[in-house]
């Protein structure tokens, strides 16, 4: 059987390019819209300790200094012990962590510090002291680096 007509000669079918084209297109331009930067993971600010030279002594601080807060029955803030001393407030316990830096030579990276706290102590009393002992701003609003490695201890 012999079709005639405009069957005889159709053509066979091809791969259309230009609808592929057009669709990668529209997929890139989705991605490339749809991409959120973010910043860098894991941007740790890494501070290389100063070399000491021969005829300085070694630094006197006991490392690392322990950090005890006790509580009183209400979860308010009953004292405040950095090493033996008993401290008044968190203002006077930043003034003993910049002495600290001070008598170690300056360098903060070296110092460590065990925070140790009841476990019924308000989280904001916590929170003031790891800001007491990791730094304070200056007159021109930088940040001046006291202690940077504050570690909770258990009881």
């Amino acid at each position: 059987m012999r079709f005639r007509g405009p069957y005889r000669r159709a053509r066979r079918p091809g791969l259309q390019m230009t609808p592929m084209i057009d669709i990668v297109f529209l997929l890139l331009v989705f991605f490339i819209m749809t991409f959120q930067i973010v910043a860098t993971e894991g941007d740790f600010r890494v501070a290389m300790a100063a070399a000491q030279r021969a005829g300085d002594p070694p630094p006197t601080v006991d490392l690392p200094v322990r950090l005890r807060l006790t509580a009183t029955a209400d979860g308010g803030l009953a004292s405040i012990r950095l090493g033996d001393r008993v401290v008044a407030d968190h203002a006077e316990l930043r003034q003993h962590v910049r002495e600290l830096v001070q008598s170690a030579g300056g360098v903060e990276t070296r110092l460590k510090i065990d925070l140790v706290c009841d476990h019924h102590l308000n989280y904001e009393h916590v929170i003031d002291a790891v800001t007491a002992c990791r730094g304070y701003l200056d007159q021109q609003g930088r940040l001046v680096d006291l202690i940077r490695q504050i570690r909770f201890v258990p009881r």
